[in-house]
């Protein structure tokens, strides 16, 4: 009768407790379940209204045939359809326009990337007074604004008085005297991307960096006494604890480098030819260099639709370091 008693005392005596405390707990999470929501609610509203507005009005415009006589008159604009898509598809300019942007975004990205991660590494192994040098001098370039380092890219690769130039054509056999960087699109577009990846490295080095700090020395000290060369240690040790912040600075170097605008309009004086223009610039030159603006929003819309692939990939893996920490 005791062992009953005693049985009936640690499993019936225990549940009265514990099921008032679960209540509890259930209780306070469904009243402050909405608390999170209610703080980031301006936020919403601030994105909403400075975001949300100008996209549905971009997408409305998109199916419309918005010219610079309605505009003036305020008349509404005749509805079209889906005719502005159908000419912007059909458009091999479009295509070529496309092509620029893919290929620049994926070279840019991949210099960026590899050159920010060697000074990471080499920033690593330097002294500490070095490496604050270097991190105070990248962040005197990431801190210049995109039309600043853009203009003083064009000064100095100016045909007459660009200092590229002028030390190139000193170099024996070689006439480089009023050469224009932008007659061949090839050595064009390696200024701009010289700009571009000059401008991306201070980010990716300084936050690398910062990931380095989290790879154990333990480890390397170990794999270094196993015999292994520093190529394995990078491989099979550093860049696998790196992979998380890596996939993270590429994809967001992917989405600013995609939208590419500042860097080509101010080194082609804001005429860029056809074989300099990018996704972004093409949509301006559309709405606002020949007014048509419909088809400017058409081609918006379909950049931010090959842009949601990325963008959800990155919200996607800041997901899964939410859920590993």
């Amino acid at each position: 009768m005791s062992v009953v008693e005693s049985t009936t005392r640690r499993t019936g005596g225990s549940t009265p407790h514990r099921a008032p405390g679960r209540a509890t707990r259930r209780g306070r999470g469904g009243q402050t379940a909405g608390l999170p929501w209610l703080l980031s609610l301006p936020a919403l509203l601030l994105l909403a209204g400075v975001l949300g507005y100008p996209l549905v009005r971009m997408v409305v415009l998109s199916f419309q045939n918005m010219r610079l006589r309605e505009l003036i008159s305020g008349r509404p604009a005749p509805w079209v359809g889906l005719d502005n898509y159908t000419k912007v598809l059909s458009d091999p300019v479009f295509w070529s326009v496309v092509w620029h942007t893919v290929a620049f975004t994926f070279v840019a990205v991949v210099l960026t990337v590899v050159i920010g991660l060697a000074i990471a590494l080499l920033m690593r192994r330097v002294t500490r007074g070095v490496r604050l040098f270097m991190i105070v001098a990248m962040m005197f370039v990431w801190a210049m604004p995109q039309l600043v380092a853009a203009q003083i890219f064009r000064w100095i690769t100016d045909s007459d008085f660009g200092v590229v130039n002028y030390l190139i054509d000193k170099l024996p056999g070689v006439d480089y005297q009023n050469h224009s960087w932008f007659v061949n699109p090839w050595q064009g577009w390696s200024v701009i991307t010289t700009l571009v990846v000059w401008a991306g490295i201070p980010f990716l080095a300084i936050t690398l960096n910062a990931g380095l700090t989290q790879v154990p020395k333990e480890l390397v000290e170990a794999a270094t006494v196993d015999g292994a060369s520093p190529w394995q240690t990078l491989r099979n040790i550093t860049l696998p604890i790196l992979k998380p912040l890596l996939i993270i600075v590429t994809t967001l170097s992917v989405i600013w480098d995609f939208g590419l605008f500042t860097q080509n309009w101010v080194l082609r004086d804001g005429h860029p030819e056809p074989q300099f223009q990018t996704l972004a610039s093409y949509s301006y030159t559309q709405a606002f260099g020949q007014s048509r603006y419909s088809l400017g929003s058409a081609i918006s819309v379909i950049t931010v639709l090959l842009m949601l692939g990325v963008m959800a990939f990155y919200v996607r893996q800041m997901f899964k370091i939410g859920e590993v920490d």
